[in-house]
């Protein structure tokens, strides 16, 4: 049997972890970029999401949409998973939840452009699917995300329907 190589700046991968019981951006963790001199996007797909209602404390159940185009440093998926499960008992409104993490992504990444798109749920008949972009400024990634912004949920752009 082979022993898993170690990446520097990830602790978690490959060890038991336990699960935050609330919020927790200190869990997320990052390696370096080995195609920095690319632009490619990483997406991750979080079908699974949940949250709570801060008023009433009940679920909130989302697909989470994240999108970035990593610099130097990218976001290790299991940290990732961890952070997005800290929220399950954390009260927070939909559109907070997505502007929040995008904002720890960036914070941790300094990425060159990424967005978050949450699709949550109806719940009392409504579903909420707020969208949060960030380019960044004065490069042609601070475009992209005007861009995007302007023609988020278009016909034929990103178009997703889970419900």
């Amino acid at each position: 049997m082979t022993q898993a190589k170690k990446v520097e700046g990830v602790s978690l991968l490959g060890s038991k972890t336990e699960i935050p019981s609330d919020y927790a951006p200190e869990v997320l963790e990052t390696f370096e970029n080995r195609h920095k001199e690319n632009d490619y996007w990483v997406k991750f797909n979080c079908p699974e999401f949940t949250s709570l209602c801060p008023i009433t404390g009940q679920p909130d159940f989302a697909t989470l949409y994240i999108s970035y185009v990593p610099d130097v440093r990218m976001v290790e998926s299991k940290s990732l998973k961890l952070y997005l499960f800290s929220f399950r008992n954390h009260g927070d409104f939909h559109e907070n939840v997505v502007n929040t993490v995008m904002k720890d992504l960036i914070r941790l990444m300094d990425p060159r452009y990424i967005e978050v798109w949450g699709k949550f749920l109806p719940r009392g008949g409504i579903s909420i699917d707020p969208y949060a972009n960030y380019g960044r400024p004065g490069t042609k990634y601070e475009q992209l995300a005007e861009e995007r912004f302007r023609l988020h949920d278009m016909a034929g752009m990103d178009r997703v329907d889970n419900r």
